[in-house]
């Protein structure tokens, strides 16, 4: 993340432009290592988010805020005894370092003015927020308390005295002058290799305070290294400080910062914003969001694969039970042969040497020799019964062993195919119930997601929908489709249910063409060029009893191959 002295001193500088003199009118702690502040100013009024997480510490303006607790927590019910109706004096960042301090004018409980400062270290995982009393820098208390356990050189505990991070004897990049700059970054020529820019960014980052890497490099590989810095500078003078988000085709942000990077220009899309707490919040609730999808995709695809893994272990046991119990039918020509031959065997032989006549071969048969001959055909004969109700019971396991694996199959692709937490929300919700999650204890009930399926208009006007999950697979093909609808699904491969919804007309074949692309590409097979999709009316679509939730069976069938990739991108969704 791009909080680097730079931007700190971008967000101080609009902080004070636009919160200085404003009354602090509430203040919320939604999570543990959040902050949000109620600010009423002469302009209006202002959310000020403050986050010391290790993930994405920052602070700035905010339009949207998270849900607070019932119960305020410990350091939220000490700002609102110490700071809340007081005004905010000042923002300002310490040298150019990732740290801003807020000043406050409040009045204590004989109403008299006092003041206190609120100091947000933005520092990676070692971030934190004070509150001190800035006459005798006493520490009031912080988000993260640290003991001589933590950090022996700095404790950050109630009644200490506050001290900053420990200097690294760097100078600071808004104090520095030319000659100091050159004095530490010399070089003969303008056209610089890789390996040379990649010493001077080292140079520049371990002397000079607060710049990132990123824009080590920028500076680095600049014709005017010290006019590339400067220019900088003159950008944080401005008050109408511009900054850039960038991201991925995907939509998922890369970095941001109050200038243009030249390495991103042409691997990334840019997007402008007109103060520099937008760009952080849209940053941080896009990356966070990312994130959060893809901690959430990990979590519950890491179940489903557990899961399959048992099941593939019971597979294989089943399997092997099943072959031992189809090499029975020797027990049932052992138990026939004895019998046929009874007057040959002797009580107390412990072997009858008797002909197969099957295939006219001597076969030895193994006997107890405390029973007599007969006893011993009914022992065959029982273990041959034994073995047939068993092999009848290992198949039926097995049937729904497969079916077990072939719905966690196609939970794997709606986890991956899954484009928001409400997605992946329901698809838990559907695990849990097929006790393959277990339910968490919680005195509220579980929410119960049940989500739209996607949509589509065909380029000649059908309505085409997909599944989102196997519980809305199965409200899509049975309670919303008619029976004269259209079912198409992926050809052995886990998918969607799709439906192309007739209205009575005949359907064309684009029509049934391009929906067959939308049931490729919402499935295992999405990224594949040649993918078989089945295809039948919904009268022909019929679900087993018992059957996990999107299992079925049909029949009248035809398939159809197409390019998932090559039909979607003209199909409109809605």
């Amino acid at each position: 993340m791009a909080f680097d002295g730079i931007i700190t001193r971008a967000m101080a500088n609009e902080l004070n432009e636009r919160l200085a003199g404003g009354k602090i009118e509430k203040i919320y702690q939604p999570e543990a290592e959040e902050l949000v502040f109620h600010i009423h100013t002469h302009q209006g009024r202002h959310k000020l988010y403050l986050s010391c997480r290790s993930d994405h510490a920052c602070i700035h303006i905010a339009d949207e805020t998270p849900e607070n607790p019932a119960v305020p927590p410990r350091f939220c019910m000490l700002l609102r005894k110490h700071i809340q109706s007081g005004r905010i004096t000042g923002v300002r960042q310490k040298d150019c370092e990732r740290i801003i301090e807020i000043d406050f004018e409040t009045p204590d409980e004989m109403n008299f003015s006092v003041n206190k400062k609120l100091i947000v270290e933005i520092m990676g995982k070692h971030s934190n927020i004070i509150l001190i009393t800035p006459e005798s820098n006493r520490i009031l208390d912080s988000v993260k308390r640290l003991s001589t356990d933590v950090n022996r050189a700095r404790q950050i505990l109630p009644g200490n005295l506050y001290k900053y991070p420990p200097s690294q004897d760097k100078i600071p990049f808004a104090d520095i002058t030319r000659n100091e700059f050159y004095a530490i970054c010399t070089s003969k020529s303008t056209v610089r290799s890789d390996t040379e820019i990649k010493s001077l960014a080292k140079k520049i980052i371990d002397n000079i305070q607060g710049i990132s890497p990123v824009i080590a490099r920028q500076i680095a590989a600049a014709d005017d290294m010290f006019g590339e810095l400067s220019s900088i500078c003159k950008i944080l003078d401005n008050a109408q400080t511009t900054a850039v988000v960038y991201e991925k085709k995907t939509k998922a942000p890369v970095d941001f910062h109050v200038i243009d990077i030249a390495e991103y220009k042409d691997a990334y899309d840019a997007l402008y914003f007109d103060t520099i707490s937008k760009a952080t919040e849209y940053f941080l609730k896009n990356r966070t969001s990312s994130n959060r999808l893809n901690q959430k995709k990990a979590f519950l695809q890491k179940s489903v694969r557990n899961s399959l893994k048992k099941l593939l272990l019971k597979k294989k046991r089943l399997g092997e039970d099943m072959i031992k119990a189809e090499n029975s039918n020797i027990y049932r020509l052992y138990g026939e042969l004895i019998t046929a031959n009874i007057h040959k065997i002797k009580t107390g032989d412990n072997e009858a040497v008797l002909t197969n006549y099957y295939d006219g071969q001597l076969i030895h048969i193994p006997l107890d020799i405390r029973y007599a001959p007969a006893k011993n055909a009914q022992l065959y004969f029982k273990k041959y019964g034994k073995a047939k109700t068993a092999l009848k019971e290992k198949k039926l396991q097995m049937d729904s062993n497969d079916r077990d694996i072939s719905y966690l199959e196609s939970v794997s692709v709606y986890i991956d195919n899954a484009a928001s937490n409400d997605d992946l929300d329901a698809l838990r919700t559907e695990l849990i119930d097929a006790d393959f999650i277990r339910r968490r204890k919680s005195k509220n009930p579980e929410k119960k997601m049940m989500l739209k399926p996607y949509e589509y208009m065909t380029t000649d006007g059908f309505r085409v929908c997909a599944g989102r999950n196997n519980k809305g697979n199965d409200i899509l093909t049975f309670k919303t489709a008619g029976p004269k609808d259209l079912w198409f699904h992926t050809k052995d491969i886990p998918g969607a249910h799709v439906t192309l919804f007739t209205e009575g007309q005949e359907v064309t074949e684009k029509a049934v063409f391009e929906a067959a692309s939308i049931a490729a590409y919402h499935s295992r097979a999405r990224e594949s060029e040649n993918v078989p999709v089945d295809f039948t009316l919904i009268k022909h679509v019929k679900k087993p009893a018992g059957a996990r939730p999107g299992m079925v069976i049909f029949t009248d069938n035809k398939t159809v191959y197409v390019d998932p990739r090559a039909y979607i991108s003209g199909i409109e969704k809605f």
